[in-house]
């Protein structure tokens, strides 16, 4: 992913996605609250949903947390309802079809960043 500097010449940055654990029928607007409650630093006491701890386990399975692999920023943040991910701007896209696939499995929404989309997993989709 590229974007614009100051000056107008191009520039390499990270794409940022989180993968959200929230109520069955959350909609893209319960997932966009509950980022921006994030980003206020309002996680609230509460115990990590077993959705997030397996997506978690299982990215970092396959892709270790830590420098050096497709994550801009290591470790990740993990909270009790996400898993927010910064990718490397040369990441590879089979990272970015795992952790979409991976989602799914977990039944996990994501979210992406850079535009504000909220997609559920592909199982959801199925239905």
């Amino acid at each position: 992913m590229t974007a614009r500097t100051g000056d107008g010449t191009l520039s390499a940055v990270s794409f940022d996605l989180s993968v959200w654990a929230l109520p069955a029928g959350a909609t893209p607007d319960d997932v966009r609250a509950a980022v921006q409650r994030c980003r206020e630093g309002r996680h609230g006491e509460r115990r990590p949903d077993p959705r997030v701890v397996g997506f978690y386990r299982a990215i970092t399975a396959a892709y270790p947390d830590r420098p050096g692999t497709p994550w801009e920023v290591a470790p990740l943040h993990a909270a009790a309802d996400h898993v927010e991910m910064n990718l490397i701007p040369t990441c590879e896209d089979q990272v970015l079809l795992d952790i979409e696939r991976l989602a799914g499995e977990h039944d996990l929404m994501l979210y992406d960043v850079q535009d504000g989309t909220v997609y559920p997993p592909p199982t959801r989709v199925a239905r």
